[in-house]
């Protein structure tokens, strides 16, 4: 009899262990929320650097809102979501549609198809030991992501986010090369900022651009 208790309360216990490593607590799925409606808009600016044009230095500065849509049928099998994109100049002009890409949460994985490049945006469990491919999915070259600042409190834009992490991309500099990406990921709300930098440099000075790109994005609002 007592050998039997024994496994039973090994039984629970291994119920319970499973139970808990699959839930989405556990994983802290709610940074990469994907639910019909909800949307995020930020304020951005794109630089883009070409030492041959007219305009050495372009820049760009717009709202953009990112919502999530319907759900459909991916060309896998599994259930994903619309994501719009709409932009506008400021708060005084209506939205209009930029672009149509798409996003799920699958194998623990938060993907986001963007013009048919598959990019896996963040992997569960959010922990300081893991790291992903974010090219898994595409043929571009190997991106190793990981995250920092786990679980930290930060302030954008007088919003007080009590739970946010930071998901490093790339941090690469050279003769030639200055690469500096991360995207900060808030509890409950998904993406609330983007760093990107992917500049052609010259002799180490990444004030020296030849060619590349900046984008700066920073939540200013959301709902749904």
């Amino acid at each position: 009899m007592k050998r039997i208790l024994h496994f039973l309360l090994f039984l629970i216990l291994f119920s319970c262990t499973k139970d808990l490593n699959n839930s989405s607590v556990f994983l802290y799925k709610e940074y990469f929320p994907v639910v019909s409606g909800k949307f995020i808009d930020y304020q951005v600016m794109e630089i883009t650097h070409d030492q041959n044009a007219t305009v050495k230095s372009d820049t760009a500065i717009y709202q953009l809102r990112c919502l999530i849509g319907d759900t459909f049928t991916d060309n896998s099998g599994a259930i994903a979501y619309e994501y719009l994109r709409l932009s506008r100049l400021n708060e005084s002009l209506d939205w209009t549609q930029k672009d149509l890409w798409s996003i799920k949460v699958e194998n623990n994985k938060a993907q986001l198809v963007d013009e048919n490049q598959r990019v896996v945006k963040m992997v569960f469990p959010i922990s300081k030991y893991t790291t992903w491919n974010a090219n898994q999915f595409n043929t571009d070259a190997k991106l190793t992501c990981s995250y920092k600042n786990i679980h930290q409190a930060l302030n954008i834009n007088s919003f007080n986010l009590d739970s946010t992490v930071l998901v490093e991309q790339e941090n690469t500099r050279n003769l030639l090369l200055f690469k500096r990406k991360y995207e900060v990921y808030a509890k409950g709300l998904g993406m609330v900022r983007k760093y990107f930098k992917d500049l052609n440099i010259n002799n180490f000075d990444t004030l020296n651009i030849s060619s590349g790109k900046e984008i700066y994005m920073e939540m200013i609002n959301f709902g749904g």
